[in-house]
């Protein structure tokens, strides 16, 4: 609880601290109050996951060490989002996939929704189509408390793509550089209203309140398979962006996971 109040006093904007175990429906519904307070006090709310092997120094250094420059890094974002995503896309069919339509998997999902009607135990509300709550900061064992504590920070940026150089979040594996996840969350926000929400180590959340706005769920899904291939390879049925454009068509949450 000590180094979390730390970490919390590190950022110099207004929190609250959620305590490891307590409910998490009061932490979203902070979330959801924050979110349409900051619209008239001029912040945006994060929530940020504290990994229990942080401490305020090792936080810290780890992620502001070497002389990191926020507000550089706010000022060199660019108005090149689409064309990273796009860009990652196309490279990434190239290197997996023998054709696009091998990835994009109509037939394939097709498939799979008629196999599962046909099951005599098969129960719609066991199917999970849609997100619409946060679930990173989840206790896996039980998913009534929060798994650590979580802060629930008030950010005091006027653009919600700001948010990312406050938690210079990427740049492992294939998940983006700080300066291209900007970019591209900048593009985000003003295409959907998507706004980055929920931070652990490895995981970003973002708040779609208006959820696609209507915009064809295959090129969105191609998005989110750009920014993050693990949302297709790991976190669907049939590997499938048929399968990832059903769930975000009705979702107001985006999740994102690096491996």
């Amino acid at each position: 609880m000590e180094e979390t109040k730390k970490i919390a006093e590190f950022f110099q904007c207004g929190y609250k601290i959620f305590k490891k175990g307590s409910e998490p429906n009061k932490l979203e519904d902070a979330y959801y109050k924050a979110f349409e307070e900051g619209k008239e006090k001029g912040f945006w709310p994060v929530i940020l996951v504290i990994e229990e092997t942080w401490t305020a120094e090792n936080f810290i250094e780890g992620y502001y060490g070497d002389g990191y420059d926020r507000e550089k890094l706010i000022q060199e974002c660019g108005d090149n989002g689409k064309e990273l995503l796009e860009e990652s896309y196309n490279g990434y069919i190239e290197e997996y996939y023998d054709d696009e339509e091998e990835l994009i998997g109509r037939d394939t999902y097709s498939g799979y929704l008629d196999f599962k009607e046909e099951e005599e135990e098969y129960d719609d509300e066991d199917d999970e189509d849609e997100l619409n709550h946060f679930c990173s900061y989840l206790s896996y064992n039980d998913e009534d408390v929060l798994i650590s504590d979580v802060l629930l920070l008030e950010v005091p940026v006027k653009n919600p793509w700001e948010i990312i150089a406050w938690f210079p979040f990427g740049g492992w594996n294939e998940c983006p550089m700080p300066e291209d996840m900007i970019a591209i969350c900048k593009y985000w926000y003003e295409t959907y209203g998507a706004v980055p929400a929920v931070f652990t180590s490895d995981i970003i959340e973002f708040y779609a309140p208006d959820k696609i706005k209507g915009a064809d769920s295959i090129e969105t899904a191609k998005e989110h398979f750009a920014f993050c291939t693990d949302r297709v390879l790991q976190g669907t049925t049939t590997y499938t962006l048929a399968e990832l454009a059903d769930c975000i068509e009705n979702s107001t949450v985006w999740y994102f996971w690096w491996d």
